[in-house]
Formats: structure tokens, sequence, C-alpha cells
């Protein structure tokens, strides 16, 4: 025998072999169909007994196999089953023919046979026939498996009476000697008359009845028969038929022992009838009949349990037996299938490690020259066995080595499919799965050479099968999985090998369904490149929408009484981590930063590389990028578009490498660190770009806030200079822009500025709105820098000085000679006078221009955008005021103002004021300008400027009317200066040079002096004229414009005549006298009320004569201050009276 069956157990002895097999021409779908119903029919009840029939279906078996069936029974062919077509009469007799030939093949063992002849209608197919059976078509046959079990009955009848007809014991016959094909040709010449001899007979003949007993379904007397041929036969040192009986014992014993078999197939061998729990129950009674009356247990005094081998003791038969099987060259395939029996059977007793042993030496028994297809099924089953005593590398091993014949040299045509299929199934054996996730989680399992090999060769079978999807897939697995054991070359390789497969067949996120209904999951590359984290980037500052505040403030959870709680804490904790702080705007471009990794020895080109997103409608623009060999992280922006609105959550990114599309998501990348993957996407707002008709500045503001500055422009001012900006607002987004608010903020300056920085009329550019996109509106921009114009040096001598000359001044002003010059404690040095560097330093002022603007969807949902504008503009110095003074002027309420201003540029300088002429000054010149103003009524200004309810600092209340003061003076006295040579113009304020005693000077009294002379007031240099002789009236009008009473007051006229050398005289009783007394008395004047007090004067000489009022010191004139009790001077010229005309 030389065709191995690895399919055998220890059950299979128990059997009938039926052989079915097609005559003639028939289809092999419908032969198959046939097959599967007939040999459905694998264990058929004895009628009339409690014995159970099992039929083995093979529908091809090798005659020479056919020839071992006396050594044991149940690879002998007892039933043939034929099958075949025949459509018309004429063909009947040579497919019966055709019958009878298939019938010769096993004639010599054959019980009985039948033919199925499917198509045949007519007289024949009406005959009732035993051994024939018609059928109109292969659907048209209900009756197969009735038939069968008809035929398996008449197989018993036969199988019966040989048992009986053996199991007689015969004496006076001679009983043959039973041999296989190999000893034939050593029994010729023998003595068959020994008593040696005999006993060899007797011992075979009885481990035959054994063989029959069993298969006739009586395991007890089968037990005794085999005990009874190992007696005989070891006597007689019979070894090859001594293991055969030893074998046939551990058959029995196993069938004993594990009614459900150990083939491990589906289902019990059993499930029908319960034949063995009913035999064993009954143990076959002693004496009992069979149906024909015969005694059927001629052993029944021997108790089961005896005869039958324990659990270990089945095993250390089926060794004794392999070994001596051993000894025979020509029994290899009975060594080989009693080791896989006794495999099978340590394998239900849960024996691995002496299993294993008896597969090593089922691996080492030699047989003839297999074919190629019987290696591959020697070593397939091999794998099975030590998948089914759990070692699974061995099976693995196996199962490639089976793979590899597959395809081996010496096929004509190599079943790359059957290598590939067989391949796969070795993958668990190496812990290989074909999922990438089995590799993305904990340590690497399995030998990481071996997969790496075995990985190569389904590529390779891959390739052969003509399927580059496959290649590309098993590929991507390998660089993928096994990128950390590739040496920098192999990586080289397998990148070299994968672009090459690329090229005609690109890798995709699709999964690979094979014929035999496999799945091949994706395989993205998540580690080319490596990602180590992700991050949602926030919009620039100048497309971050804020939300408009509410009129109820910050909503405060209210879920929880407490103001903190650990608990609420920790939630929102794990919260952060899935939605972000900050949204993401439609039709806007929004950023995630990844920073990533290239493992490879070489430049890693990827392409296609974009986001992936769910939740909203996300357009993203995919990018390629370059990495270095091995490079360190290396930051990423993706950038997409969400098209809708909602929460948007990023779940990874997809790439196209080496050919390879993947998508990697996020959960897939444990070791991944993000700020969270949700954000909220808000309705779209429109897109505000500024320009301005300034340059870009250099100097980038930092703000406190922390905000960022889209915009910094520049410019150089003189101080007291404006220059309008003009801006250009440009709707480059989608929407409609609608509202618009504009504010401005100075920062980082220690400058005292004075008046608006920035001012604007925004109602001009609102007229504009809506602004369409793609639309630009105008916003100017009034840029007035007004610095201390104070300088602390005293770069002029004193008033009394001769070489100074005073711009403005009258030199006739009566009140010149008598101004006390103040005495400087610090004398003028020549040479500090030309440190011009001092006053030429540039100061820098910076301000925030905030354009807060909304429109479309996004406005509707209380949304809007702020952009900012940096201003950085450098001040350089103009005029400087070194002193400020005052000079009494000809009336009581007027003043002279007098400054020193020095010209600290480089360029000639005009500086003027109003109603006075322009003072040229050359560059670092210095000169002193008069300036006569009106006095100025401080008291009308409000004691406070803010809200009565709020407590107010005194010092700052006091620093605002100071304030209030300077400008309303510097608004009165309207200094401007000019720069012909650059045509640059401005202000010059004096807000920051006055002192208190100034704004004294400057200050209008509460109490309002006024004298009228024949009806004409008398102020400044007014001279009243009157002739000699006449009265004149004398009104003296006071007006109280303080907050309280006063009065009364006395006043003394007292005229005088000024001599113009210092002499007054006022011996003038006999020029002057007063029509009543010349004394005024003012009684008490409340406030905002005034008093007239009326007098007459007679000058009785011609002249110029002045009058001097003194006021008598009592208590009320002396609770006040000398301000309040100036009165303006009074000149009268008498002259001669006019002659009457002559008639």
């Amino acid at each position: 025998m030389s065709v191995p069956d690895y399919m055998q157990c220890a059950e299979d002895h128990q059997t009938l072999l039926v052989v079915v097999q097609p005559v003639g021409i028939v289809p092999e779908e419908s032969f198959f169909r046939i097959y599967k119903r007939i040999s459905a029919v694998s264990q058929v009840n004895v009628r009339d007994s409690q014995r159970v029939l099992y039929i083995r279906y093979r529908h091809h078996y090798p005659p020479e196999n056919n020839e071992w069936g006396d050594f044991q029974t149940h690879r002998k062919v007892v039933g043939l089953i034929t099958i075949t077509e025949c459509s018309s009469a004429k063909e009947w007799p040579q497919t019966f023919e055709k019958f009878h030939l298939q019938k010769e093949m096993y004639g010599s063992t054959l019980y009985d046979s039948r033919l199925f002849v499917f198509g045949l209608h007519g007289e024949i197919a009406e005959q009732p026939r035993t051994d024939v059976a018609f059928y109109p078509s292969y659907d048209e046959c209900e009756t197969v498996e009735k038939r069968i079990e008809d035929f398996i009955e008449s197989l018993f009848i036969v199988l019966e009476s040989k048992r009986l007809d053996r199991a007689t014991d015969k004496s006076g016959d001679k009983i043959p000697l039973l041999c296989v094909p190999f000893e034939k040709k050593d029994f010729v010449g023998l003595d068959t008359d020994s008593r040696h001899y005999k006993k060899r007979c007797q011992g075979r003949m009885r481990k035959h009845v054994g063989d029959l007993c069993l298969q006739a379904g009586m395991l007890q007397d089968s037990l005794v028969h085999y005990h009874m041929a190992v007696e005989l036969l070891r006597s007689v040192n019979d070894f090859l038929w001594l293991g055969a009986a030893l074998e046939g014992l551990c058959s029995a014993s196993v069938i004993y022992h594990y009614p459900g078999g150990t083939g491990g197939k589906v289902g019990s061998r059993r499930a029908q009838g319960g034949s063995l729990s009913a035999e064993a129950g009954n143990r076959h009674r002693p004496g009992a009949l069979t149906s024909n009356g015969i005694n059927a247990d001629t052993s029944a005094e021997i108790g089961r349990a005896k005869n039958c081998l324990s659990p270990e003791d089945i095993i250390e038969k089926y060794k004794e037996a392999i070994s001596y099987y051993g000894k025979y060259k020509n029994a290899g395939v009975i060594e080989l299938e009693a080791c896989v029996k006794a495999v099978r059977v340590l394998a239900m007793q849960k024996r691995s490690m002496e299993a294993s042993e008896f597969l090593q030496n089922a691996v080492y028994i030699n047989l003839r020259q297999l074919s190629e297809e019987e290696k591959i099924q020697r070593y397939s089953i091999l794998s099975e066995l030590y998948e089914r005593i759990g070692f699974h590398r061995k099976s693995a091993f196996f199962k490639r080595i089976a793979a590899m014949q597959c395809a081996a040299p010496s096929i004509p045509e190599p079943g790359w499919r059957a290598c590939y299929k067989l391949l796969l199934e070795t993958l668990p054996g190496y812990s290989l799965s074909l999922d990438p996730q089995d590799f993305s989680k904990g340590t690497h399992r399995g030998w990481a050479a071996v997969q790496m090999r075995l990985l190569h060769e389904l590529v390779y079978a891959s390739r052969r099968m003509g399927n580059p999807a496959l290649c590309v897939r098993h590929l991507s697995f390998l660089l993928q999985t096994m990128l950390d054991f590739l040496s920098d070359q192999e990586k080289k390789d397998v990148t070299q090998s994968l672009e090459s497969y690329t090229a005609k067949c690109p890798g995709t996120m699709e999964v690979i369904t094979l014929p035999d209904g496999l799945k091949l999951p994706p395989v993205p590359f998540t580690k080319l490149p490596i990602v180590k984290s992700v991050k949602l980037l926030n919009l620039p500052t100048s497309l971050r929408p804020h939300k408009m505040k509410s009129l109820l403030g910050q909503n405060v959870s209210t879920k929880s009484p407490f103001i903190y709680s650990p608990i609420i804490a920790h939630s929102r904790g794990e919260e952060r981590n899935k939605k972000i702080d900050f949204q993401w705007v439609q039709g806007d471009v929004c950023e995630v930063q990844l920073m990533v990794y290239n493992p490879m020895p070489f430049e890693l080109r990827v392409e296609n590389m974009g986001l992936l997103t769910t939740g909203v409608e996300f357009e993203s623009l995919p990018a390629a990028l370059s990495l270095p060999a091995e490079s360190g992280l290396y930051p990423v922006t993706l950038v997409g578009v969400p098209q809708t609105t909602g929460q948007i959550t990023v779940n990874g990114y997809h790439t196209s490498v080496f050919g390879v599309f993947s998508d990697c998501l996020l959960d897939n990348l444990p070791g991944v660190k993000t700020n969270g993957c949700t954000v909220e996407v808000i309705p779209a707002l429109p897109r505000l770009q500024i320009s301005t008709s300034l340059p870009r500045s250099a100097h980038t503001l930092q703000p406190s806030s922390g905000d960022e500055i889209s915009t910094n422009v520049s410019v150089q001012l003189y101080n007291g200079e404006t220059q309008q900006l003009i801006i250009k607002l440009e709707n480059i987004g989608t929407e409609p822009l609608e509202k618009l608010e504009v504010t401005a903020k100075t920062v980082n300056t220690k400058e005292k500025l004075y008046g608006d920085f920035l001012s604007w009329n925004l109602e001009d550019t609102l007229c504009q709105f809506p602004l369409k996109p793609g639309k630009i509106a105008t916003f100017v921009v009034n840029i007035k820098v007004k610095l201390d114009f104070s300088c602390q040096e005293n770069l002029l001598q004193d008033l009394s000085d001769d070489g100074i000359s005073v711009s403005g001044l009258p030199l006739s002003s009566p009140f010149r000679q008598v101004v006390k010059p103040r005495v400087e404690t610090k004398p003028l040095n020549p040479q500090e006078s030309s440190k011009v560097g001092d006053f030429s330093h540039v100061k820098t002022l910076e301000a925030i221009l905030n354009f807060k603007y909304s429109g479309g969807p996004g406005h509707a949902e209380g949304y809007y955008r702020n952009l900012a504008l940096g201003l950085h503009v450098e001040v350089e110095p103009s005029v400087f005021f070194t002193r400020i003074s005052t000079l009494p002027a000809t009336s009581t309420r007027q003043c002279h103002l007098l400054l020193d201003v020095f010209n600290s540029t480089e360029h000639e300088l005009t500086i003027s004021a109003r109603n006075n002429e322009d003072l040229i000054l050359h560059a670092g010149e210095c000169q002193r300008m008069a300036i006569q103003v009106d006095k100025f009524n401080f008291e009308s200004f409000p004691e406070s400027p803010t809200d009565g309810a709020q407590s107010v600092n005194a010092k700052q209340l006091e620093e605002e009317r100071q304030q209030a003061r300077g400008l309303e003076i510097n608004s009165k006295l309207d200094i401007c200066w000019k720069i012909p040579s650059l045509k640059r113009e401005g202000e010059a304020s004096v807000e920051g040079v006055l002192n208190q005693l100034v704004l004294e000077n400057l200050q209008l009294a509460p109490l309002q002096w006024d004298i009228l002379v024949d009806g004409k007031v008398c102020d400044c240099d007014a001279v009243v004229t009157c002739q000699v002789g006449d009265p004149v009236p004398l009104q003296v009008k006071l007006t109280n414009w303080s907050k309280h009473s006063v009065g009364p007051f006395a006043l003394t006229m007292m005229p005088y005549q000024d001599y113009q050398n210092g002499v007054h005289n006022y011996e003038l009783q006999d020029a002057i006298t007063f029509v009543g007394s010349n004394t005024f008395h003012i009684d008490t004047v409340k406030p905002t009320k005034d008093s007239v007090y009326f007098g007459a004067l007679l000058f009785l000489y011609t002249g110029d004569f002045y009058l001097n009022i003194k006021f008598h010191e009592d208590s009320s004139s002396r609770e006040l201050p000398l301000s309040w009790l100036c009165l303006p001077s009074v000149h009268i010229r008498a002259t001669e009276p006019v002659a009457p005309a002559q008639l």
C-alpha cells in the first residue's frame, strides 16, 4: 500500500468502505450533488437489532490499497455505487457494460454494488431490478437515500455471514493464512503443518474476525478476539499482524471511551439513534440471539471492562503497535496512519507533548517517492494535527512547507492560489494577523524576522497570482507593522517595490475580499510619517469671532449650588479634551497643526495630505510636504474650509505615501497628544481688510491685552502738527459688512497728551454701508499730536535787559516802567544755550485703532470680529516755551502774556498768535513774544466735571479744572507755527507751561469796576474830553460776580497831573472841584447784582488830568484780595469852551 489516508482516525476501523464513482460522462457538479446525498447516509440501524453499521464513502480509492483488506478489513472496498447518465435505450447496454467493468476492479472484495442511472426513460427504466436504480433526472430522485439504506442492509447481511463463517471454530477444516501483499512470496515453501504455522494462521484469523465483529457493531466480541489474537501472534513473533491486532484493540477501546469520535469533525459520529448508549447499556446480554437465531456473542462470559483498554493503555499499545510496524519497510503507510490515529486520541486526552512525539515519528517515516500533491496533503495534515494539540507555530511551519510545495519548481503549473491560501492560514501560528490594529497596542508579539519572511512570501505569491492590489496591501502591511525591525537597506528595498506596484495599482482604503470570503482590512500608514501631536489652531486674531455680551452678563452655570466643586472641575477637564473653547467660522480657512517625524533613512514625500472630519461639511485643502531623512519633530499645518455650521470633529488625516492612500484616524494613534478634536463652527462673517495712506511700520505694537495687531503704520510729525490718516476698508469676504464701531486706545506712552490725539467722524463712513463683498469704504482719522511745549531752561535774560526785543508789546505802555523785573538766581550760560540736542529728543506715541465689525448670518447670531490697526507716531519737537510771565495792560480786563519761544528744529520757523504779527525764528534761536489777551472768567467753570454722587479726589479735581483753564487760554491765544521750507504747520500749546501765578494774573476779578465819565467808559488808553466850566458826570459801577455779597465800600477820588518825568502833582484844588463829596459810598452788593454811585467833576483850567481812586481801609476791603479792588485808570482832557458862532 502506497497511498496513505491522512484523514483516518481510530473509529474508522468500525466502518464499511463504499466507493462511489461515476461511469461514463457525468457532470462534476451533478455527481457531487448525488455523492453528498449518498454520503449523508453514514450510519444505519440494523433492522431487528440494536447494532449500528457505519459507512465510510470515498469517491476515489487506489486499487492497491484494497489489497490490504485482509490485513485490516476497514481498508477493503465492500460496496460500489456507480452513477451514470443514459439518455436513450441504445446507450444502455454500453452503460451497463461499463458498470460491470467497474465492478471487476474491486470484484474480489465487493459484497454488493449498485448502479444509479439518470435520464433514461421507457421500458428499460420500468423493469424492476435490485442492482440498478433509474431516475428521470438529478432533481427527481427522492428515493436515493432509501436505496442506499437498502444497499447497506444487503452489505450487512454479507458481512454478518462472513463473520459467522470465520468465527465458527471448524477444527476439521484447515485455517487459511491471511497475508499482506508483500508477504506472499515469503511464505512459499513453508511447512503448513507445523504448529508455528498453524498458530500464525489462527492468530491472523482471530484478528480478522475481530475486525469483522467491530464492523458488524459487536464491540465486545471484537475486544475478545483482539486479545486472543495478540496472545497467539505474540507467541509466534508475527510482529506485523501483532501490531495490527494491537491497533485493532486500541481502536475498539477508543470507540468505547470516546463515543463522539476523535476525528474532530462537527457533530458526533453517533448522533443518530443513540445506538451506542443502547448497546453500552445492554452490553450484549450473554446468549442473545440475532435475527437468524445464531449466537452472536461467543465470549459473553468475559466482561467488557476487563477487555477494554484504559486511556493510558491505549497509548502504550499504540506505541507498541507502531514499533512493530516500524520493523517492516513496506508497512510505512500503516505506521504513518497509526501515528495519526494515536495523535488524534492524545489530542482528545489533552496530552500534547506525547502527541508531538508521535507526530515527530510520523514526519520521519520514509514512504515511496511521493507526488507533489501527496506531499502537500501530508504537510497539511501534519499542520492540522499540530494545531489540534496546540502547537500553533509548529503547525504554521508545516503549513508553510505545504504552501511552498504548491509552487515547487518541479510542478509544471504551480498552484500559486493554493500557495497563497495556505500561507494565509499560517499567519495565526506566527502571531500575525492581517489587521494593522492588532500591532498598534502593546509590545510586538512573535518573531519579527519570521513574520517579515512570511509577508514577503505573501507578496511574491500575490504577484505570481497576478493580483497587484494584494501585493500593495501586503507590502503596506509589512512596511507599517515591521518598520521598527527593518534595516535601512530593507526600508529602501521595500519602498522601491511598493512604488513599482502602486504605479500599476495604487493602494486604497478599500477592504479587499478574497474569493473564499476572507477580508483584508486597509492598512493606513500611521508611521509614514509618525504624528506626535495634533493641535487645532485658533483663527488669526483679526478673524476670530467674538460673542456680543448679553445684557444679563455672563451666564453662570446653575447645575450646582456650590461655587466650586472638584467633581464639576474634573468633568469639565474631560470635556475640554473633546471640545475646544474657540470657534471656527463658516467659509473661513481653518488650520490644524501636526507635529510629524520621518523615521525613514531617506527623504519622505507625503502627497495629498489633508484632514478627515465629521459633523460639518468640510472642504479639505490637501498639502504636499517633503520631510528630511530621520527628521526631528516637524510642524505641518493642514487647512480646510467648513461649508456649514455646527460641531465639527477632526477624526484624523489622510495621506498619499509611496502611492498608497491612507486614512489615519486619531483613535488608532494612542500616542498622539491633542488639545481636543471638536470645535464649533459659527455662521459666516464678513472679512475686513484695511489699507492706509501711511507706510507700514517696522515697529510691532505689543498691547497689554495680548491681542495681535494685523497692520502697523508709522508717521513722523512735529509737535503740534495734524495729519489725516486715510483708511480704506475693503470687504474681502463673501458676506455684506453691516455694522462698524471704531475705538482708539493709546498704549506704551508716558507722555502727556493735550487735546484729542485721534479723532474721526464715523457717520461719513457708515453712509456707505452695508458694504457689499469686494467694495471699499473710506474712513478718515485725524492725527493731532500736542505734547508738552514747556522747557525748564531759561534761554533769555530778564525783561529789564535792553538787548532783548519783545514782540507785540507797545514800548509806550506806561506800565512798562512800573513792572519790577524778576531777579534770576541762575545766570545764563551762553555755552549751554548752544546745546540744541537737549531739545531735539524724538518722542514716540503709539495707539491702536480697533475696528469692531459684523454682518451676514454671524451678525444675526450675535458674533462680530475685531481688527486692530497699530499706529506708531514719532514726534519731533517743533517749538518750546522756555518761560512764561505776565504784564499788566492798560485795561484792567486785559494783560500781556510774555512767552520765550525756542525753535528746536533745523529749519527756519515762523510763529504767530491771534491778532499778532508773525515772529521769525531761525534754527536754534530763542525770542520773546508778547500777546495781549483778555482776562478769563475761570469762576464760571463747574466745580466738579464728574457726577456729584461719586467721591472725587480733590487733587484730581483741581488738575481737571486747571486743564480746563489751560484749554480755554490756549484756544484764545491760537498760537501757530509754520516751517515754510517743509510746508508744514501746526499748533503750539501753552497748557503745559502755565503756572498758578500766571493763571491768577490771567483771571478776571470777580468784582468788575466800571467808571464812566460823561457817559463814556474809561479804560485802556481812552481819553475823555470835556470843557472847562462844564460839570462832568462821574459814575462808579460795581458788578458782583462772586458767590458772596460784598461791601460796603468807600472810595476817594484824588485827581493829579502826570508830568511824564515821574512827578505827580496832587495839589489841584484850584484846578478841579467836585460837585458834592469826592468820597463815594457803595452799599452791599449781592451775587450777580450791581451798584452805581453818581457824582460830578468841574474843571476850572484846561489840561490832562488823571484820577487816582483809593479804597478806605475798612473791614470790607481788607478781607478781599487786592486783585479784586483794581479799578481802571481815568484820563480826562479839559479844553477851552467853544465860542458861540457870530451871527
